[in-house]
């Protein structure tokens, strides 16, 4: 009982692709599919400008595909060269970082080095500071003492022309 309405649909369907205008095509009488972008093999002749015309179309059509499909391609080929030369640029300086690092070291290493030598001349600049100022003081000792000697003198020079 059941199949009986099965088969009364399916007949329903065909009768009703067989009368439903939109599904007839022109010249082969009923069909299932509408599309109007395949080529069916015509019985008559067509015109051959409009054969050239939906070739040349189909053809352009196929080109702008092609380039819409490859403009991301090319977006991604530059982006892939722009990380290569980023990765590039990124290892020089990580060298260049570390040979600073390397050299930064060693600097430390010699002033370490030569902290007591630095100390020492510190320590000498000091003494020679200290000497200097000596220095000065013993000048300016010596300069008084020759005036006293002088005056002195001057003294006795004048005291032996008076006497």
């Amino acid at each position: 009982m059941e199949e009986q309405p099965t088969t009364s649909a399916s007949a329903a369907q065909a009768r009703d692709q067989e009368h439903n205008p939109m599904l007839d095509s022109p010249m082969r009488g009923p069909t299932l599919s509408t599309s109007t972008s395949s080529f069916e093999a015509l019985a008559h002749a067509h015109d051959p400008n409009l054969s050239k015309l939906a070739t040349k179309m189909f053809q352009k059509t196929e080109e702008y595909i092609t380039q819409e499909l490859n403009a991301p391609l090319e977006d991604y080929k530059l982006l892939e060269e722009m990380n290569k030369a980023t990765i590039a640029k990124y290892k020089d300086m990580r060298q260049i970082a570390e040979n600073l690092n390397v050299s930064t070291n060693e600097l430390c290493g010699k002033f370490q080095q030569l902290a007591p030598l630095m100390q020492q001349i510190d320590d000498i600049s000091d003494t020679v500071d200290k000497l200097e100022a000596a220095a000065y003081k013993l000048d300016a000792y010596s300069i008084a003492l020759e005036n006293r000697v002088k005056c002195v003198l001057q003294r006795k020079s004048t005291q032996q022309t008076v006497g």
